[in-house]
């Protein structure tokens, strides 16, 4: 059976502004019934992809088609299935009532069939109450919600969200987040999120699309990226905030075998011997163990020995600092902690699966906020 057309398609877009390259995007694509989250930090290309996308705005180049129709006949036919979540909301000044029925009375919806709608959704985002409440009275998360519940009673065939938590509390946006992924998915046909927050687009989408500097760098499944990110950036992007330097010493099929300060360790890759590397790996991956474990104890191929330097108790959690070899950076439970005794001056063993290892071409990473030395992200 042949698989079925995308509902929205993005080809060979290219938008610019005052001569710089925006977005620059060969192919992306939504599928129906799908969530896809496009993920970068502040000033990738997200927000003009979307603009693109939803046909706000047209591209210097290439095509968006809406269920195979491009040009003037795919821009009507979106603009009357679809919905867009901005960032910052705007309101007509009046009730929340009004507001959230207004698209259903642009369309001509019965006033009577208009109030059923706009209340079955605000129930399902928990802001049934605030319907006779003024617009100017809610809260940032209120009105966020308002927003989103103005764009879901269409029951749209593609729901744009344009950073819906950016500008939330942390409270606010964990409760707006969980409805997004239930309400949404009921209510929307698919769902096309933009998003510089990890664990919002891990959470939620259905595939997650990493985009740098206007060009998307790899698309796939959060479990796909997770594990197999296609370079450094997107390895730091995707939590893997630290990197160990070495020289690979041999190479084979997907795996090379890196010198990281005279200890050997085997991580995923391909690069050949004698290149510089820089080996990434995410805190929560390490695995601590009294400093007399020998290899022939584990099932792990790599095993370090470092002494730690540092401890930061983070509640359930606890931040270790290492020296060895390289220096490392292990996040391990407070439990865990407490059994190996762990503290300033205490030697350890650490080992770490090789496929939690993902060694890339030394060179810096690129990522705002993020270091490139071993020593982890600058704070």
């Amino acid at each position: 059976m042949a698989e079925s057309a995308p509902l929205l398609r993005g080809t060979g877009l290219r938008r610019s502004y005052g001569g710089k390259t925006a977005v620059e995007v060969g192919h992306i694509e939504l599928g129906e019934g799908e969530l896809l989250a496009v993920f970068g930090p502040n000033g990738a290309g997200k927000s003009t992809l979307l603009r693109l996308l939803a046909m706000l705005e047209r591209p210097d180049a290439g095509e968006v088609a809406f269920r195979g129709a491009t040009g003037r006949t795919g821009e009507r036919a979106l603009r009357a299935a679809s919905a867009v979540v901005f960032q910052r909301a705007h309101f007509w000044r009046d009730s929340v009532e009004y507001n959230v029925g207004l698209g259903l009375t642009l369309r001509g919806t019965p006033r009577a069939e208009s109030r059923e709608r706009s209340r079955e959704v605000c129930d399902q985002l928990g802001i049934l109450d605030l319907l006779p409440a003024h617009i100017s009275e809610l809260s940032g998360g209120e009105a966020q919600r308002v927003a989103l519940a103005r764009a879901l009673v269409l029951d749209p065939e593609v729901l744009f969200l344009d950073e819906p938590t950016a500008n939330l509390d942390t409270d606010s946006r964990l409760d707006l987040r969980q409805d997004l992924e239930r309400v949404a998915r009921e209510r929307a046909t698919s769902v096309f999120l933009i998003t510089h927050d990890r664990s919002e687009a891990f959470h939620l989408a259905d595939r997650v699309a990493v985009i740098r500097e206007g060009r998307l760098i790899q698309t796939g499944t959060p479990k796909d990226i997770y594990e197999n990110p296609a370079d450094a950036y997107t390895a730091r992007l995707t939590g893997a905030e630290f990197t160990m330097p070495g020289t690979v010493i041999a190479a084979e099929e997907r795996m090379v075998t890196v010198d990281v300060g005279g200890a050997s360790v085997l991580a995923l890759g391909a690069a050949a011997p004698g290149e510089p590397v820089k080996i990434a790996y995410r805190p929560e991956d390490l695995v601590l163990a009294p400093s007399g474990i020998t290899p022939t104890d584990l099932s792990t191929r790599n095993l370090l020995h470092a002494t730690v330097s540092e401890r930061r108790d983070m509640g359930g959690l606890v931040r270790l600092r290492m020296r060895g070899a390289v220096d490392l950076v292990a996040l391990v439970t407070l439990d865990a902690a407490e059994e190996l005794g762990v503290n300033p001056g205490v030697r350890v063993a650490v080992r770490v699966k090789a496929t939690a290892l993902h060694a890339f071409p030394a060179g810096p990473i690129g990522v705002s906020g993020f270091s490139s030395d071993s020593r982890g992200p600058s704070r």
